[in-house]
């Protein structure tokens, strides 16, 4: 029987780490290539909100509060910063004046798309480097662990159901 045969599968928590590595590494690589420039003016907490926002457009403040688990002045001045670029937009929820909702922007949807072109190209050149076996291994892990994510609310809305990309 060939070695990888015998191979015990790693555990759920060895891969879990292993995950979180990459997601370490994605934050770094982020502020590497905003330091160049392509991606200013939002922060990583700017964009995790640009991103909640996007996948749940009209979102409530205190919603978006507890799905990024910020207190509500941090996310106020996360807000802020993003309402002054030009990304997002307050209005009054309809059925709740003392509730405000959020909104992407145009400028918003056309910053996040370029973030996204620039992350996706960094991601491909990296993943074209990968053999096609170790390719199509990823994108059915990742298929898997998007489908075991799907009830997280980050998940929700029209973006969790953007369709699986392919190698």
């Amino acid at each position: 029987m060939p070695p990888e045969a015998e191979a015990t599968p790693p555990g759920s928590h060895d891969v879990a780490s292993a995950a979180g590595d990459i997601v370490e590494l994605l934050d770094v690589l982020w502020e590497r290539t905003r330091d160049r420039g392509w991606a200013a003016p939002a922060s990583l907490a700017q964009l995790r909100l640009m991103y909640a926002v996007d996948r749940q457009d009209g979102i409530r403040m205190r919603v978006l509060g507890a799905v990024l688990n910020v207190s509500a002045p941090s996310l106020s001045r996360l807000c802020d910063r993003l309402q002054s670029a030009g990304f997002v937009e307050r209005r009054p929820s309809p059925d709740s004046g003392r509730e405000v909702t959020l909104s992407l922007t145009t400028e918003g949807h056309a910053h996040l798309a370029e973030v996204r072109r620039k992350r996706d190209e960094v991601l491909t050149g990296a993943i074209d480097s990968m053999p096609a076996v170790q390719r199509a291994e990823l994108a059915q892990g990742l298929d898997g662990l998007r489908a075991a994510l799907g009830g997280a609310p980050m998940l929700t809305g029209p973006a969790a159901r953007r369709p699986a990309r392919r190698p």
